[in-house]
């Protein structure tokens, strides 16, 4: 029989280790593996704000698996039949967006964890169980699993020491864009007002005991927040280095 496999990025955050990330959202299991040897702790697999779907984000951790690097799955919602399928092809660690409430972080800890602790459904032959030869995954899976729920409106900050209190959350993390337009600076997340927001939403996740995470292009921003507290910091997105990147080297002989 094998055994579960330990989930590192879980570990980490309990240990309270930085770790860097990246943001993948490129449907490709090809470019995913392209970087999963770059260097970073973690990559984001997206499905919320990209083409993804279940069956690219099973190719996409096949792909990335012999390489060390944890792998972080976003669904494109808070639902608990797309948490069940991503659990089942083997995401240990899951990001859900939109969390607004205790209750709603509540339903994503149902989602993520068997009865009669919550509602996720069984099946014995899944990747998750290496096709029904990990011994008593029923009962220990959620010993390596790892909830991470997303704050990005002035809703959800309002209640940020609710949703941190909720058993079964393992981290919370800040969402520079969704937050910036809730706050009236859609496009704006440098906007003085939404930084200084983001600043104080991390100093009180830190002090409600609970490991704190963000995305931002902005390097000078993301080693401020590592300062400020965050464990689990996403440094940049595969779309966003090939874009910049790309545009950078054909201008350099566009405007030679």
């Amino acid at each position: 029989m094998m055994k579960i496999p330990t989930n590192r990025f879980r570990q980490a955050l309990l240990e309270g280790r930085s770790q860097i990330g990246l943001w993948c959202s490129l449907p490709s299991a090809y470019a995913a593996e392209v970087v999963a040897g770059s260097g970073f702790d973690w990559l984001l697999l997206d499905t919320e704000h990209s083409p993804s779907d279940v069956i690219m984000v099973l190719a996409q951790l096949q792909a990335i698996s012999a390489y060390d690097v944890s792998a972080i799955v976003r669904p494109a919602s808070n639902d608990t039949v797309l948490i069940k399928r991503y659990l089942d092809i083997g995401a240990q660690t899951l990001l859900i967006p939109f969390v607004q409430s205790a209750e709603e972080a509540a339903s994503a800890v149902a989602a993520m964890r068997y009865a009669p602790e919550g509602v996720r459904g069984v099946a014995a032959l899944t990747r998750a169980t290496r096709f029904g030869r990990v011994e008593g995954y029923a009962k220990r899976a959620a010993e390596e699993l790892c909830l991470l729920v997303q704050v990005e409106t002035q809703q959800a900050l309002d209640a940020l020491e609710a949703i941190a209190a909720v058993e079964g959350v393992d981290g919370i993390f800040i969402g520079p864009g969704d937050l910036a337009a809730s706050l009236g600076y859609a496009g704006a997340p440098d906007h003085p007002k939404v930084v200084a927001a983001i600043e104080d939403a991390v100093r009180r996740v830190r002090a409600a005991g609970k490991p704190a995470g963000i995305l931002t292009g902005d390097l000078a921003f993301a080693r401020r927040c590592i300062e400020l507290g965050t464990s689990f910091t996403a440094v940049g997105a595969d779309v966003g280095v090939l874009a910049r990147g790309t545009e950078k080297l054909a201008a350099q002989f566009r405007n030679g």
